[in-house]
């Protein structure tokens, strides 16, 4: 008996997403160790990490109930790109600024993995899979919907604090 395909792309889907989480944690977890003169994004990044765990344990959940397990080679090489991806930023004079592209970007990106999962799971007939899937979009939605609100106010403390000589990197 061979294998459902939908039902394949819909785990890959999941160990990807896994991986995905994983790779936010490596981005995220080495910014807010560095911000000190925006406390609001500190903030809120400290509180997306722990969305972004609870995420994961939700994958997890989620990969056992269909006799699954996550990639750790993909957790690994993608944990090891978000890691390279942070370190590259802390060398720009514009270090808050773009950290905050990246970060909505990437929570875009997210956000697109979890509709199409969302669809994926309808299609196989997963209807009881979903409501992980949208907590976890929920919450990618939302911090994405809070980056955007907030570029305007970051831009604007940023150029204050180099025009007034004071440190804006982060």
């Amino acid at each position: 008996m061979t294998e459902n395909p939908t039902r394949k792309i819909f785990i890959t889907g999941l160990k990807n997403a896994h991986a995905m989480e994983n790779q936010a944690l490596s981005i995220m977890k080495p910014q807010v160790k560095r911000i000190e003169n925006y406390p609001e994004i500190a903030a809120k990044l400290d509180q997306h990490i722990r969305e972004t765990e609870r995420q994961i344990a939700r994958l997890e959940e989620l990969l056992t109930s269909l006799g699954q397990d996550h990639s750790s080679l993909k957790d690994m090489a993608l944990s090891a790109v978000g890691s390279m991806a942070a370190l590259s930023h802390t060398v720009a004079g514009d270090e808050i600024l773009k950290n905050s592209f990246a970060n909505f970007a990437f929570e875009n990106f997210e956000i697109a993995a979890y509709k199409s999962l969302i669809a994926l799971a309808e299609l196989a007939g997963y209807q009881g899979l979903v409501s992980s899937l949208q907590a976890n979009l929920d919450e990618e939605i939302r911090m994405a919907e809070w980056l955007e609100s907030n570029l305007h106010e970051t831009t604007m403390r940023f150029a204050a604090l180099s025009k007034a000589g004071q440190t804006a990197k982060v």
